[in-house]
């Protein structure tokens, strides 16, 4: 959530950032609200100055034998205005609060404007894998393998649902074990948390109230504030840990992974070449996440990309590191640089891995903070990136190490985790 005093301070360069989004906002309304706000605050504050100056007399005017119902009269009448002017800047809070909840993050200046077409590639990684044999497409040798089993996917759950089996369960098994071993080695504590989660970890995490409709909800209560949904992603639940808390600052940075299954109701087979598992409603990932003073989220956003492109690197996995422009951030995130994968079938890249910085967004959204060295509370910044989703490595994997056997070289680091498998055929 942006803080409403940048707004108030700085509006036509706050309307500029957000453009560069291809977000047009008009701060004119929402701007005189927190105005009439403030200024009725003022008169609520006089009024209750001046009632209790009222009230102070009755004393005096009792022991002297005085009447004091002009007193109860006087004091009725600035309750009733107290009690008036209470209401408005409760309902100006909710209004300036409800607009500024559906604004998106600001981008950080020094990324360039617009969508995918302005995202600048800063890396990549290896050379694209050549065959001097007739490749084959992840579905086509998943299948002849028996890894993934797409038809009884279907069966089960319906369109964009997969089943992995035998082999395939391993070799997905050993990719999340392989990248839960690099992150322990790198001092993350792990965490599994529920994938059912409340309302307000949709909120705080920037979800919500905008993109409420692409998750599946569990409850059919129409006040969608007091129902549960899956969780999209880890950094939903992982964001809002240490909501509503001070945070000791000794303990920050704080750093977590999760694995789980995510959820996503707007996926989906969009188009014939995305078949397989390259879009699913269900898939899994291993989500890093960290909290971190404001000063030192640059310095975690390094960090976060470094270590997603170093999965990506002892895999052997042929990938580009992209920085996005501003309008493919998404809503919640300041700064964000996508890994790509490179599908040979395909012919492009799919992005494996988003490593972003929300600044201090989500933390105003579930008002996490930390206590500076002055002793004042501040919002910490947040951070997430995927470490990593599997469900785009896994057919990368599948086409980029085949054979012309139509076998698959198991990449070296994953087979302590395939109880030494180095082929599968």
């Amino acid at each position: 959530m942006l803080d409403i005093k940048l707004i108030q301070d700085n509006p036509e360069k706050v309307k500029a950032l957000l453009q560069k989004k291809g977000y047009d906002v008009d701060f004119t309304e929402v701007l005189s609200w927190d105005e009439l706000r403030r200024k009725t605050i003022s008169e609520v504050e006089k009024y209750k100055a001046q009632k209790n100056k009222v009230s102070a007399q009755i004393p005096r005017l009792k022991k002297a034998g005085e009447p004091v119902d002009h007193i109860f009269a006087e004091m009725k009448e600035l309750g009733v205005k107290i009690s008036s002017g209470d209401a408005v800047i409760n309902e100006l809070a909710d209004k300036i609060f409800n607009f500024v909840a559906c604004l998106p993050n600001l981008p950080d200046e020094d990324l360039l404007p617009g969508g995918k077409e302005n995202n600048e590639v800063v890396k990549v990684y290896g050379n694209k894998p050549e065959f001097n044999f007739n490749a084959q497409n992840h579905v086509d040798l998943c299948t002849k393998l028996n890894l993934i089993d797409y038809t009884r996917g279907v069966k089960l759950s319906g369109g964009g649902f997969w089943l992995y089996r035998g082999l395939g369960a391993r070799l997905e098994w050993a990719l999340l074990n392989f990248f839960i071993s690099e992150h322990l080695n790198d001092g993350y504590e792990f965490i599994l948390p529920p994938h059912q989660l409340g309302y307000n970890a949709g909120f705080g995490a920037g979800q919500f109230p905008k993109f409420s409709d692409e998750v599946y909800w569990l409850d059919v209560d129409e006040d969608r504030k007091k129902n549960r949904f899956m969780l999209p992603t880890a950094e939903t639940a992982l964001v809002n840990m240490y909501a509503g808390e001070i945070i000791d600052p000794s303990i920050l940075p704080l750093k977590f992974f999760a694995y789980t299954p995510c959820y996503r109701k707007e996926a989906g087979s969009y188009r014939s070449e995305e078949r397989g598992m390259i879009r699913g409603h269900q898939f899994n990932k291993v989500e890093m996440v960290q909290y971190t003073k404001p000063e030192d989220s640059d310095k975690a956003f390094d960090e976060l990309v470094n270590k997603a492109c170093s999965l990506m690197e002892k895999l052997g996995l042929h990938f580009r590191l992209a920085r996005l422009a501003a309008g493919d951030c998404s809503a919640s995130m300041s700064r964000t640089y996508d890994i790509e994968v490179w599908i040979p079938s395909m012919g492009i890249y799919k992005e494996v891995s988003s490593v972003s910085n929300a600044r201090d967004y989500q933390a105003r959204r579930n008002n996490t903070k930390y206590r500076d060295e002055n002793g004042k509370t501040a919002f910490v910044h947040t951070l997430n990136g995927s470490g990593l989703a599997t469900s785009r490595v896994f057919p990368a994997l599948i086409e980029q190490y085949q054979n012309a056997d139509g076998s698959i070289t198991v990449p070296e680091v994953l087979r302590p985790f395939m109880g030494g498998i180095s082929v599968i055929k």
